[in-house]
Order: structure tokens, then C-alpha cells, then sequence
């Protein structure tokens, strides 16, 4: 998939904890296969880190615009998923299975994906981000509502 502007690849911003990076390379192969260029947020090994310090890595990368989605992988997903819904820009999805990630993308937006490593394998994985990635917003009745989830659109934060 290439940019409209520059004519570089689009990016994904992936990152990932300690449980998560033994799913990171077959992750990162598999976007990259898909034509997606990566910004690798870490972790770099094995050795035991802090799954938010990583998340709000990526997702800053996703609010700035250098980043189109963020993939983020800890060992279930659910701590990496509530690391990214932190940020009011931020609609991450936990998904173990590709429906649940052609529905966040069609009708949520969603602009990141967390997978649980210890619950997903590479073969899984592939599928779940593809259905990610070629899922286009359906727009439509789903806008409004997705104008009522950041604290900017008058829903207190």
C-alpha cells in the first residue's frame, strides 16, 4: 500500500513487552509482506519491560500522523489494549480472531490492534491483521458515533 503523498510506504508503528516478543518478527514480516512500511517501537528482547511504556510509544506515533495503525503485542493483548485506550485519539482493538477486527475497522475506526501473544499464534496473527488492514471504515451511521467517544465531543473524559 503506498502513500498517497510521498509515495513511501504507509507506516505501522509496532511494539510490543517481554510476552509478546516472540511474535513481534512474524508480525513485523507479515505487515511488511503486506506492502506496510514499520517504525519498530521495541522491545528488542526478551528481558522483562513495562507493556504501557511501549503501547503509549506507538499510539503517540499513530496521534502525530507518523503512523497510520499500531500494532501491539504483550501476552494476552489486554494490557496493551488498555494502554492504547488511554489516548482519546486511540481506538484499539483486542482481537483473537479476524471478525472481531474487520468489525473494529469497518465500524469503529479502529486505528490500532493489540494481540496476545500467548493466545495467538503466527498463523492466527496473519489472519487478524489482514482482515485489519483491508477493512476500510464504512463511514455512514457509524461517524456520530464514533464523534461520541473522545472527551472533545462533550462526553466528559
Amino acid at each position: 500500500m503506498e502513500s498517497d503523498t510521498h509515495h513511501m510506504p504507509a507506516m505501522i508503528a509496532l511494539a510490543c513487552d517481554h510476552a509478546g516478543f516472540p511474535l513481534k518478527a512474524a508480525v513485523r514480516a507479515i505487515i511488511e509482506a503486506a506492502g506496510w512500511g514499520v517504525i519498530d517501537r521495541g522491545t528488542g528482547d526478551a528481558a522483562r519491560v513495562d507493556y504501557p511504556d511501549f503501547a503509549h510509544l506507538a499510539c503517540a506515533d499513530v496521534v502525530s500522523g507518523q503512523a497510520r495503525f499500531a500494532v501491539l503485542i504483550c501476552g494476552s493483548g489486554v494490557g496493551m489494549s488498555i494502554a492504547a485506550n488511554r489516548h482519546p485519539e486511540i481506538r484499539c482493538v483486542l482481537a483473537h480472531e479476524p471478525t472481531t477486527a474487520r468489525l473494529a475497522r469497518g465500524h469503529n475506526d479502529a486505528n490500532a490492534l493489540a494481540l496476545g501473544a500467548r493466545l495467538t499464534g503466527a498463523e492466527a496473527a496473519s489472519d487478524i491483521l489482514r482482515a485489519f488492514l483491508t477493512t476500510e471504515f464504512e463511514r455512514g451511521r457509524h461517524v456520530g458515533r464514533i464523534a461520541k467517544l473522545t472527551p472533545r465531543q462533550g462526553i466528559p473524559a
